[in-house]
């Protein structure tokens, strides 16, 4: 007896609809839903830190931040869960209508791990890189306390600065820059 292999991936619109009990963090991956690995205490923290900054900075502008439980549609086969992200949204009903999954970002944020900082930083740029209104995809490394920021120049054209000491990180399309101490604060 032969048994099919294939299968019919599930679509970014479908998997948005899904209701997965809260302690299931899952993401679309090539139309097929995966796991989400689970953030560490350090990646958590430095989330935190990031999006309630980025609340208190962008109160009463048209730029909302979401974090770790908001999607980000990349693909028609893809929605990835970055650590934090914004993007316009000029709706009044936003504080009683949250997206589960975002179209447009301008900002992205990714706080890596040891298990997760290749992967975020190859393939999850390379889906980022191409969503039109993104202007700026930051990875903030906890361990060694650094940020990598990838800025776009042009429609493909991007800026990839590492930097190796702690550094400020500018967001152009937010008007603002997050300080280093803002990011790693432990308090």
């Amino acid at each position: 007896m032969e048994y099919a292999s294939s299968y019919d991936p599930i679509t970014a619109g479908a998997f948005a609809q899904f209701g997965f009990p809260e302690h299931l963090k899952c993401e679309l991956v090539h139309g097929i839903i995966r796991r989400r690995n689970d953030r560490t205490p350090a990646q958590a923290k430095i989330s935190s830190n990031v999006l309630t900054y980025l609340h208190s900075k962008l109160r009463g502008t048209d730029r909302r931040p979401y974090g770790f439980d908001t999607g980000v549609r990349v693909t028609d086969t893809d929605v990835r869960y970055p650590d934090v992200s914004v993007c316009y949204d000029s709706s009044a009903t936003h504080c009683r209508e949250v997206p589960r999954v975002l179209t447009n970002p301008i900002v992205i944020i990714e706080v890596c791990s040891g298990s997760t900082g290749r992967f975020d930083e190859t393939a999850k740029l390379g889906q980022y890189r191409h969503l039109p209104s993104l202007d700026t995809i930051v990875f903030v490394d906890p361990e060694a306390e650094t940020a990598r920021v990838v800025q776009r120049l042009g429609p493909q054209s991007w800026r990839d600065d590492l930097f190796a000491q702690p550094h400020d990180v500018m967001l152009p399309a937010l008007d603002l820059t997050i300080p280093h101490t803002e990011i790693f604060a432990r308090d």
